[in-house]
């Protein structure tokens, strides 16, 4: 049992109390996934050539602005970083196609979380209330966001095994369920150039929808796959650049309510959470269909 929160902003005063309205709503799944939380949030996009990474250090006494000093140096380019707790969110500007290539070599102790343009990740152990204030998330604005809360059943309770997962730049799932076909598409994947840091289940959903974009599909053609072929039960939110999707099985026996206002779409695992929002008590409300997709804005 985990639980699930995403919001789409439609005006500039959402977008502005993204992270407020978000922390609010993922503290409310508490009770779904005490272990361990995490949000992906699209904002700041950089610009083409660019490249933006979310990175994360389990050495609570690593050194980051070392890191950005010896960046700036290597690469020869301007480097920005914004650090948050054990996270720290990097642009290389002129130099990006060399940021991941150059920190796999020099610093593999670090955790590529995310990459892409807009995307930044933020995840860890913890219960949400204290992972929101680890990070600071209140505070961020941004265009849309989805976030977990994980009670872990088929994994290890890590900051890795977190939700949400990104296996490809600016796409992330988080995911309600289990599947149980995912070593077998692990394998299967993994000789298709997809990389995976864990052996989590949800990873390999979000691996799986990576290698259909890479082959061509659109994200809803890609998600139409994942209800063939990917065997169990789950509700997924899928984030993208510029909107996020929703997913259920086509028996939905885990949760979701969608909802939807003049000034924003929310999803979650119940409604108390969506009930945070503003305007909740007018919105269109509605549980989302087995085995539909739902897409909102160019995703």
């Amino acid at each position: 049992m985990c639980g699930i929160v995403g919001l789409f902003a439609k005006t500039p005063e959402v977008e502005a109390k993204l992270g407020e309205h978000l922390s609010a709503m993922l503290i409310e799944m508490t009770d779904r996934g005490p272990d361990s939380a995490g949000v992906a949030v699209y904002r700041n996009p950089v610009a083409e050539g660019a490249l933006k990474l979310s990175l994360h250090s389990a050495d609570p006494d690593f050194s980051w602005s070392a890191l950005a000093r010896e960046l700036a140096e290597e690469l020869g380019d301007t480097v920005d970083m914004e650090v948050r707790g054990s996270h720290a969110v990097v642009v290389a500007h002129a130099a990006g196609n060399l940021l991941r290539s150059w920190l796999a070599h020099k610093h593999p102790d670090l955790a590529v979380v995310s990459a892409g343009a807009a995307i930044e990740i933020f995840k860890e152990m913890g219960l949400p209330q204290e992972v929101v204030d680890r990070f600071e998330l209140r505070e961020i604005s941004g265009s849309h966001a989805i976030g977990h809360t994980r009670m872990a059943t088929e994994s290890v309770v890590t900051t890795e095994h977190s939700h949400p997962f990104s296996t490809g730049e600016d796409l992330c799932l988080v995911h309600n369920g289990s599947l149980s076909n995912h070593n077998r598409l692990r394998q299967r994947l993994r000789r298709r150039g997809i990389e995976f840091q864990t052996d989590n289940d949800s990873e390999v959903a979000a691996g799986f929808f990576v290698n259909e974009l890479r082959n061509g599909a659109s994200l809803r053609e890609a998600l139409e796959a994942g209800l063939r072929e990917l065997d169990g039960f789950f509700t997924f939110a899928v984030g993208t650049r510029n909107g996020f999707a929703v997913v259920r099985d086509g028996i939905a026996c885990k949760p979701a309510v969608l909802a939807e206002t003049d000034d924003w779409v929310a999803m979650a695992s119940e409604f108390r959470s969506i009930a945070q929002l503003p305007g909740a008590n007018e919105a269109r409300m509605w549980e989302p269909a087995p085995g539909k997709i739902y897409v909102w804005g160019s995703a």
